[in-house]
Parts: C-alpha cells; structure tokens; sequence
C-alpha cells in the first residue's frame, strides 16, 4: 500500500447462501495474486461448506491468511485504521446483506462491511438468490447508494466455459477485477472473431 511496505489485504466473507464455492475459490486466488486474506465464516456457511464441498472448517482455514470468528467484533478488521482493499462477500446470503444494509452490526460480518463502506472502501456482494421479491430489489439498491456493488454470480456463456469450474473461476475473476486484481481466473473478451460478424 502507498508509503509503506504492508503486503496489500483484503476481507472475504462466506455466508450461508448457496454456492460456497465462489469464497473458497476467491481465497485460492487472492493468495496465487499475493493478496493477505482476513476471513469471516458464519455458521450457517460452515453447513453449506460442509453439504457442498465436504471441506471443514480446519481444511478451509488453510486457505487463508488470517481467520476470524465472526463473533469477534473486536477483531482487526472492525476498525477503519486497519486497511484493507475492501471487502468481498462470496456467497452473500439475503440476510447479511439486508444486516449490512441497515447498519446492524451485531456480527464481525456486518461490522466488517460497514467499516469498508463508511471508509469509502470497495464492498462486493456476491448475492445468491432467485427469483427476488421487491423487498431484496430495495435491499439491493439501498445498498448501491452506500457505495456497495452488487454482483450476482452470473455465468459469461460467451466463454464458451467447459465446466462448472471455468464458470465459477470466470464470476470469481471478474469479482476480483473490481478491487483491480490481477488474475486470469477469467477469458477475457477479445472481440468476436471477425467471420461471426460477417454472418450478422
């Protein structure tokens, strides 16, 4: 980070929804690209890792730089002086997101995410529901006034992806691009072949 020699960090979380995979993944990449990582596991989340990858919680420990109880709101990552690139939430569940949203910090997760956003830090939210009533929609843009960006994790079938893996590391990489990672988790698009636009 600028003036001083800190190996540049980022907090992810992985909350309850579906699709555990993306926090794990995030955490794989994030230490490829040299990235400091400070994570925060619900406990729901830890069911979720359990029923969809079998991985434990020591396993998914391993993974990170450094853990934190998400009953700690005294930890690190709960206070602005301790900087970080921001915060991404892979998977976010529909009720961290709505706690972050309305400033409930009773959690490290919440209390986390509401740190990066009052210091104007970067906050992703992988959100993983469907279909979305009314009420997740106003959740979704209150929180996009407050600085957050909402970033479901939508497969990029323009990849022509091969596997569940290539469309989990694109939606990954992609998240990582808006903290302006490097990583070539995900194709980039180069154009569509100039034959393909003669035939349009």
């Amino acid at each position: 980070m600028s003036g001083t020699q800190e190996r540049p960090r980022i907090v992810v979380g992985i909350s309850g929804a579906s699709g555990a995979v993306y926090g794990v993944r995030a955490l794989e990449l994030l230490e490829a690209a040299g990235i400091e990582t400070h994570l925060i596991v619900t406990r729901s989340a830890h069911l979720t890792l359990s029923q969809e990858l079998g991985l434990s919680p020591a396993a998914l420990a391993r993974k990170a730089s450094v853990v934190h109880n998400v009953a700690d709101v005294g930890a690190t990552i709960s206070s602005g002086s301790f900087r970080t690139l921001g915060m991404l939430v892979a998977p976010c569940s529909i009720r961290t997101m709505s706690e972050i949203a309305t400033g409930v910090t009773s959690s490290l997760m919440s209390r986390a995410a509401d740190v990066v956003l009052k210091e104007r830090r970067r906050l992703v939210l992988m959100v993983r529901e469907t279909p979305l009533h009314l009420g997740h929609l106003r959740t979704m843009t209150a929180l996009t006034e407050m600085g957050a960006i909402i970033m479901p994790p939508v497969p990029a079938f323009y990849a022509l992806p091969g596997s569940v893996a290539e469309m989990v590391d694109h939606s990954v990489g992609r998240a990582l691009d808006l903290f302006d990672i490097d990583n070539d988790a995900c194709r980039r698009w180069a154009g569509m072949p100039a034959a393909r636009r003669a035939d349009a």
